[in-house]
């Protein structure tokens, strides 16, 4: 579940990434009623097996079984999933399906539930890096964008929102090498992409960061994503 808004005095619209149908909306009649089966069920970055029916634009859901798996996480890593759920929920169009996607995101959850630090942000800028790809909103990393020629090896490149991939000018705060760069995009093209780009990304988090955030952001249409500035929010408290 990535998200879910009161509809009535007892039931719930729920917005549901599911493998082979992409992001759906539900309404769980009756989910906030005390007695209801759905309450402990219902809950963010958890894997469940619903069945719903109805052929409207939010279908109606059946039943929810738990499938089991990690516990709830909580503090800074309870936030690095919403923010996971932020993007699919701001990225993908409804109805739109992405499975290697979404086997991604259950990789990822099953990190930040039990990893912290460096770990945990390169899991993140793992996700991010193949949630674009998947959109297909990443350049390829092993070439300039507009000239499409290839990087050298020791020349710094900056990934910029308007421009792509660039070799990295004065006004350029943030950059990687091109080797950094080409071994990004070979760890995106492997068979398992997820552990190799996860490997490549803990080298560079510090450099990858800000450069995949002024993308999301960009293409999110927003200046700052709203997980973010509730954890500046929490660290100014």
């Amino acid at each position: 579940m990535l998200h879910r808004y009161d509809w009535s005095e007892s039931s719930l619209i729920l917005e549901i990434f599911t493998r082979n149908h992409g992001r759906i909306a539900l309404v769980a009649k009756g989910a906030k009623r005390p007695s209801s089966s759905f309450r402990p069920i219902l809950l963010p970055l958890q894997q469940l097996h619903l069945a719903y029916g109805g052929d409207a634009e939010i279908r109606t859901l059946k039943s929810a079984e738990w499938q089991g798996g990690h516990v709830m996480p909580t503090g800074d890593a309870l936030l690095s999933g919403y923010y996971l759920n932020e993007l699919l929920l701001t990225l993908l169009a409804r109805d739109d399906p992405h499975p290697a996607l979404f086997d991604v995101y259950a990789q990822v959850v099953q990190v930040i539930a039990s990893e912290h630090g460096e770990v945990l942000q390169a899991a993140l800028r793992t996700f991010e890096l193949l949630l674009l790809r998947e959109i297909g909103l990443l350049p390829l990393l092993d070439a300039q964008t507009m000239t499409l020629a290839a990087l050298e090896s020791q020349t710094a490149y900056t990934l910029v929102p308007e421009g792509g991939l660039r070799q990295t000018g004065s006004e350029d705060r943030w950059h990687m090498s091109g080797s950094q760069w080409t071994q990004l995009q070979a760890s995106l093209q492997d068979k398992a992409p997820f552990m190799t780009t996860l490997r490549t990304c803990a080298g560079v988090t510090s450099e990858l960061k800000p450069q995949l955030r002024a993308l999301l952001h960009y293409h999110c249409g927003v200046t700052t994503l709203r997980t973010r500035q509730m954890m500046l929010d929490i660290q100014n408290l």
